[in-house]
């Protein structure tokens, strides 16, 4: 005999798993029939499962729905573009190591970056997730602490560079090492891969007008791979579903690059430019913080690496908004996520506010499992 609890969670499945099912319905044009039968086959499958199979159609349209859905993201004009890989058949670290290899190959495009996910198994409690990928990012660099207290590489990465070096992991201990990729199947260990350098597209970077910029010895790795976030789809949770679209420049220049948490490299940028750094009303920050962004539009740009610059995303958005609109629905964003770090006045999104009313299908941030 079921518990009771288990037959609360089954009807709030099939709650989500028919809106979800009538708004796919509803938006492609589908026939009412077959709709209802769909629900009547979900209906009996989950009675008899507790759980239910999206096919992949209702999978593809329900990530790119979660894209749409994404309030921090600016790029959502090209929700519908996303391509969807299905990957729910792999059940073994290798395997999944082996699909998010080839996703990081596809995706890349030798610079010619297309918005990608691949999607593994589902599960119906987030707390037993079947699949995690440990990493935020699938590519992402090491940071390790140093004896006299700096860091060299990523701070951001320092947790779990530890963690991977716990587990028998090490890099080259420079400030650009590649992390390795870590996957956990169920309760099982975790285990590390190494990500196949040749699938991994750096760009290094240079500056137009300041020949000694490349004393600095920067580069960005050339896609962001968010691989620590939940896809929620009809009730499902795909809690291994590694997407990507491309940077947005101020995503690197003024963020990663920038940020005294992270490479800090505001001070070396000035002493570069021989700004006078001794003083903050000389706005020595602002203007470095300009040409580290500059620097990185024209690297990606020379390197034939996709990349958009804060003031075209800000306009994609607002036609991305308009369309929203003209299909009768009401945009939501959350503004602060928006809003570009560099110059956001001289942006449409800084001027405008939206609802950030969550919407589903979505993507949900997850805890990473090696914190405590």
């Amino acid at each position: 005999m079921q518990s009771q609890h288990t037959m609360i969670n089954h009807v709030e499945l099939l709650q989500e798993a028919e809106a979800y099912i009538r708004q796919f319905g509803s938006e492609l044009a589908i026939e009412e029939q077959a709709t209802e039968a769909r629900i009547v086959e979900i209906t009996a499958e989950i009675a008899a499962t507790g759980t239910y199979t999206h096919t992949l159609e209702e999978l593809a349209y329900g990530a790119k729905l979660a894209w749409r859905n994404s309030n921090r993201c600016i790029g959502r004009l090209f929700w519908d573009s996303l391509n969807v890989q299905d990957a729910r058949e792999a059940t073994a670290a290798a395997d999944v190591a082996r699909a998010v290899f080839r996703h990081i190959e596809y995706a890349t495009g030798r610079g010619k970056i297309l918005p990608s996910i691949t999607v593994f198994a589902p599960c119906t409690d987030v707390d037993s997730p079947r699949i995690r990928i440990w990493n935020e990012q699938l590519i992402r660099y090491a940071g390790y602490s140093q004896d006299d207290g700096s860091i060299l590489g990523d701070p951001i990465s320092l947790p779990f560079t530890q963690t991977c070096m716990e587990m028998g992991w090490r890099g080259a201990g420079t400030a650009f090492d590649v992390l390795p990729l870590v996957i956990q199947i169920g309760s099982q260990p975790p285990e590390w891969f190494d990500i196949p350098t040749d699938i991994v597209l750096e760009v290094p970077l240079t500056h137009p007008d300041f020949p000694n910029f490349e004393e600095l010895q920067l580069k960005w790795y050339a896609v962001p791979f968010v691989s620590n976030m939940r896809l929620e789809i009809g009730g499902l949770h795909y809690t291994a579903a590694p997407f990507n679209g491309w940077y947005m420049g101020t995503e690197i220049g003024a963020r990663n690059l920038a940020d005294p948490f992270r490479y800090n490299m505001l001070p070396a940028v000035g002493a570069i430019m021989g700004l006078d750094t001794s003083r903050e009303m000389t706005l020595w920050r602002d203007r470095a913080l300009v040409e580290l962004n500059i620097a990185v539009l024209h690297s990606y740009k020379a390197q034939g690496v996709t990349i958009v610059d804060h003031h075209t995303a800000s306009k994609q958005f607002s036609l991305f908004t308009e369309k929203e609109q003209r299909s009768g629905r009401k945009p939501t964003g959350r503004w602060s996520w928006l809003i570009p770090p560099l110059s956001p006045a001289t942006t449409a999104t800084f001027h405008n506010r939206y609802e950030d009313t969550e919407l589903k299908p979505n993507y949900f941030v997850q805890k990473a499992p090696y914190e405590s």
